[in-house]
Order: C-alpha cells, then sequence, then structure tokens
C-alpha cells in the first residue's frame, strides 16, 4: 500500500529515515546489478582537509561485493568474479544474519603478525576446492565499510554518514564480519600514526558523499607507501642459481596502449618463480605488447593477461618504478582497467 505521495513505505529497518533523506532512496534493482561496479578511491598527496570528510584504515586485501538475496549469499570480486567458493565463512557468516536482503561493500583481509598482510591473503585466493579451502591454514575477515541495499531499497543516493548508520544496525559483526570504523577528524598527524602502526595508509571519504559506481574524488586514497597493481608483459631468462625467472617485465595503460613501467627481480620465492614461469610460458608471444617496443637483454614477450601488486620506491623521471618489488598476483583486477596512480591535490 503506498503513502500519500505515492511511495510505497520504507521497511521497518529503513522507516525512522527523515523524510528528506526517505526521498532519495528507491526501490532497488536485483543486488547483483548493484554489486556490478563498486566505488573507488582516487590516490591523492593531499594531507590537509577541512570538515566534513571521515577517514577509515586502508586495507591491503581484496575488494568484495557481498549480496544476500533470495535466501542465497554471493561473494563477487571488484571485476565481477564469483568468489563464494574461495571464502565459504564469509558466506555462512552472512547467511546467518537476521537481515535477509542486502548488497554491502567491503575487503577481504588475511593478517600476519597482527598486520593486515596481501601475501598471506594470496595463498587463499586461488582456492575454490572444498577440501583445499579447509585445509588451508590462512583465516580472513570481511571488513565491511558500506551499504548499498536493503530490504529491497537502494540506498546509494544517502549520504555516507547514514549509509554507515544503517549499516551498524543492520548487520550483526563478529567473526570474521567486521565493522570498518572511521575517525571524524584526520590529517598528517593521523598519517603518520597509522603509517606506525604498520597500516597501508587511510582512506578519506566525504561524510555527505553518495555511492558512485566510479572512481571518485569523494573518495581519496592516502597511502603510506608506494604501491599499486601493473600489467605483466614478459619477464626476462633468470641466471645463476635462480629458477623459473629473472624478473617480471611489468606496465600500465595510457590512452589504449600498454606503457613499459621496468623490471620487477625481487619478492619472490622459488615456488613463486616456478609457478609465475608455466603461467607465462602459456602466454607467450613474439612481440612485446609494449608500446615502444622496449629492448630487454633475454626477454620473453606474453599476452597481458596477469595483473601483479608491486611496491616501489618511486617513479623516476623517465617513468620507471625505483626500487621494485613484487607482492602477489591479482586476479580481482582487470588487465585493462590497470592505469598510472597519480596523486591529486
Amino acid at each position: 500500500m503506498s503513502d500519500e505521495d505515492g511511495r510505497d513505505p520504507l521497511p521497518p529497518a529503513l522507516d525512522s529515515l527523515p523524510a528528506a533523506l526517505a526521498a532519495r532512496t528507491r526501490p532497488a534493482r536485483p543486488g547483483i546489478e548493484l554489486a556490478s561496479s563498486p566505488m573507488l578511491a582516487t590516490l591523492t598527496d593531499r594531507r590537509e582537509f577541512p570538515q566534513g570528510w571521515i577517514f577509515e584504515r586502508k586495507l591491503d586485501g581484496v575488494r568484495v561485493l557481498a549480496v544476500r538475496e533470495d535466501g542465497r549469499v554471493t561473494l563477487r570480486s571488484r571485476s565481477g568474479r564469483r568468489i563464494d567458493a574461495t571464502y565459504p565463512e564469509i558466506v555462512r557468516a552472512l547467511a546467518a544474519q537476521s537481515a535477509t536482503d542486502f548488497t554491502l561493500d567491503g575487503e577481504i583481509v588475511a593478517y600476519s603478525h597482527g598486520r593486515t598482510d596481501f601475501a598471506q591473503l594470496q595463498q587463499r585466493m586461488g582456492l575454490t576446492r572444498p577440501a583445499d579451502v579447509a585445509a588451508s591454514k590462512v583465516a580472513v575477515t570481511y571488513y565491511v565499510f558500506d551499504l548499498l541495499r536493503l530490504d529491497g531499497v537502494d540506498v546509494r543516493q544517502l549520504p555516507l554518514r547514514q549509509r554507515k548508520s544503517l549499516l551498524r544496525r543492520a548487520i550483526t559483526f563478529g567473526a570474521p564480519l567486521r565493522f570498518s570504523t572511521h575517525r571524524n577528524e584526520g590529517g598528517p598527524d593521523l598519517l603518520a600514526d597509522a603509517c606506525r602502526r604498520g597500516w597501508e595508509g587511510l582512506i578519506a571519504k566525504r561524510a555527505d558523499s553518495t555511492y558512485q559506481t566510479r572512481r571518485s574524488g569523494d573518495w581519496l586514497k592516502l597511502k603510506c607507501a608506494r604501491g599499486q597493481e601493473f600489467v605483466v608483459g614478459g619477464f626476462t631468462e633468470p641466471t645463476g642459481s635462480r629458477v623459473g625467472i629473472g624478473a617480471l617485465l611489468i606496465g600500465y595503460y595510457e590512452d589504449g596502449e600498454l606503457r613499459y613501467a621496468g623490471k620487477v627481480g625481487t619478492g619472490f620465492d622459488d615456488r613463486t618463480l616456478r609457478g609465475l614461469r608455466e603461467r607465462l610460458d602459456a602466454l607467450a608471444v613474439s612481440e612485446p605488447p609494449f608500446a615502444g617496443r622496449p629492448v630487454v637483454r633475454t626477454a620473453h614477450w606474453a599476452q597481458p593477461r596477469l595483473v601483479a601488486q608491486i611496491a616501489f620506491a618511486e617513479w623516476t623521471r623517465d617513468g620507471m618504478l625505483r626500487h621494485p618489488r613484487y607482492q602477489g598476483l591479482r586476479d580481482d583486477k582487470n588487465p585493462a582497467d590497470v592505469v598510472r596512480e597519480r596523486g591529486q591535490t
């Protein structure tokens, strides 16, 4: 039954919304559609913020959109791939909620020595067989920081503070689910404290921002150390006692072309080196995928299908990475979406 203005009444979980905010909601499309494209943060060099921003911990994991709908829970990676089988404990925790219809946004992480560790998480990322998952000793946690849909209502046009308030009331948090808390003030001191704690950095968000299915300046990344994903376009032959590969040849997309960013020769163990060689041999091509055809001694070229997470000290003036270090492959990123992250002020 509709109310006086012709709108269907809100479900009980949302009936406390003021009229002005309730008017910004709408009936939700299927949850899977809402989970097709998450809101992304923009890298920034900015450190001073006025009132009206909140600050969350930047996590070193994989972005995951979770949908509960029609009696079923589905987990989706940033690229839209279903990953339910990889994280069954997250699925079970969401299926046990009293709320039965929602779409959540968050990040799945693994801990090592009290800190989130992407390399540790990578040991779970490729597992899909129940027996392999059950045998894994890598425990995971799903940090939830946003709410897109609740009880058939699309809440993405509500201010972020209101969405987080609804999220805290709608979901019961306890291992392996955690609510991503925030601070109402931040700046250089808060970032410095985050870095001392060994965090990746902070995410600054406009408190009144709506949820946008694109990269937005309303969410900003403040990093403690430099690092991003790169596309793998080849490798060099190993020398001496090294096995598998010598170094990865990596790049990023700009104006539709794959730009060469240099070689990565550290951060590997022997098992990783052999595994990368096997995967890259299967992608072998005779010509370099990079624009400008870089000349690299003992290079083997590959189709640009793999995405690697790389930490580095800085960019050189000629667009190469200084002191890059391999951290792992990412199967949650589309190679075509990998661009050079540039700080904004």
